[in-house]
């Protein structure tokens, strides 16, 4: 390993003066995941081909830690945002910041994606009477453990609907609905899984960039199937192969803590001279 690539096998705080330097130059459209192995910076253009961000993870893989340094850039850029935490402890940093809905039970996850399936109709509406995109807010949805609420939810809809009701859980259409439709209107998915199974396999090509972090070799031929032979999964706490496109870049990802996460990226006392 040579000298230049040392200083990305580290943890990267916000308080790293290359991490300052990259996210201050960041056009408002895209996002900082980390610094790759050679230093530059790995960033999600969310105006361009990556829309929605999947990040893939065995156990301690940094899901949500990369999830919320995601989620915390594009508040403090002035987004919206609707966080979905089935698991109730992974994102208690977005209770009771402003402009987040903050989503637990499942019965509440289920209204919250019906709702968000009624402010994208509303959106393309807006679209539809040449509103300018430009005027419309971001959201950004993070949707944690997405696998396995998936499931939650589909059972949920069983106990819950009426004859005449469709099978299928309508929130779980509205999902998919803003995957494929989410684009147009500046609202975007940043889903955490362990598995790919179920939906989230086959809504994979809806997914421009994928984070890949301690995934085994199967998974990672199921999403990054264009790379062969899958690369080796790194122990390295933080470090992940970021997959956009026809392009690997393993990557440190930047980890923000929950409190840094809350208050927003702004500029730290280490910062100042």
């Amino acid at each position: 390993m040579t000298n230049e690539t040392t200083t990305t096998t580290t943890t990267l705080r916000l308080s790293d003066p290359a991490v300052r330097e990259h996210l201050e130059t960041l056009p408002a459209s895209q996002v900082l995941i980390g610094l790759a192995d050679d230093g530059q910076p790995v960033c999600v253009d969310l105006d361009g081909e990556a829309p929605h961000v999947l990040v893939c993870s065995g156990t301690g893989g940094g899901t949500t830690s990369a999830l919320r340094t995601l989620a915390a850039q594009l508040l403090h850029a002035g987004s919206d945002g609707l966080v979905l935490d089935h698991k109730r402890i992974s994102h208690r940093w977005a209770s009771g910041v402003p402009s987040v809905t903050y989503c637990r039970d499942i019965a509440d996850i289920h209204n919250a994606l019906m709702g968000l399936r009624a402010e994208l109709q509303r959106r393309l509406h807006l679209i539809n009477q040449d509103a300018d995109i430009d005027d419309l807010p971001r959201l950004a949805v993070v949707f944690d453990a997405a696998d396995a609420t998936l499931g939650q939810l589909a059972r949920y809809w069983d106990t819950v609907r009426e004859k005449g009701d469709p099978k299928t859980s309508p929130a779980v259409d509205a999902l998919e609905y803003v995957l494929f439709a989410g684009r147009e209107v500046r609202i975007h998915l940043l889903v955490g899984a362990q598995l790919d199974r179920g939906a989230l396999g086959e809504w994979r090509e809806n997914f421009s960039t994928v984070v890949l972090g301690r995934v085994t070799t199967r998974t990672f031929k199921r999403l990054a199937p264009q790379f062969r032979p899958a690369p080796e999964s790194s122990t390295q706490p933080g470090h992940v192969h970021v997959v956009q496109g026809s392009n690997i870049h393993p990557t440190q990802v930047l980890l923000l803590t929950e409190t840094e996460a809350a208050a927003g990226i702004t500029t730290t006392e280490t910062d100042k001279d």
